[in-house]
């Protein structure tokens, strides 16, 4: 397991100057169908928000305004991520644990996932985190 999987996707851009124009298509500009979209918003200063791994689930975090920082780790390195742009996202694929911070005022993170939420998905515990990554290695 490693960080390099994921990375910065360079979303579509059409300028205008009545304003720019963003999209994504599933299985297009991400590499999968989205099945799920959140967002984060009214973050309060110095709050931390993530905190957790998922099994299987894929996802791509879009700062759609303002800035946040997100914290990928694999169990032996860590990455940490500014985004502040809303055509960049941020791929993220299973098996990562992730922590977002160093949200700005009136941020909003918007989530593309690649399937509907299942509790049964998440590694909420760091230490059960890392024994999955133990057992996975060897």
């Amino acid at each position: 397991m490693s960080t390099q999987p994921c990375g910065l996707i360079n979303l579509p851009r059409i300028t205008d100057p009545r304003g720019n124009l963003t999209f994504v298509e599933g299985g297009r500009h991400v590499p999968f169908d989205i099945q799920r979209v959140y967002y984060l918003y009214d973050v309060p200063g110095g709050a931390e928000r993530g905190g957790h791994a998922h099994r299987s689930l894929e996802l791509v975090f879009i700062a759609l305004s303002g800035s946040f920082d997100v914290v990928l780790d694999d169990g032996l390195e860590k990455r940490r991520y500014h985004l502040n742009r809303s055509y960049y996202g941020l791929y993220v694929p299973p098996m990562l644990w992730r922590d977002l911070d160093n949200f700005s005022s009136g941020s909003v993170c918007l989530v593309l996932a690649s399937a509907p939420f299942d509790e049964g998905d998440y590694y909420r515990d760091y230490q059960g985190f890392l024994e999955a990554v133990r057992r996975k290695a060897a």
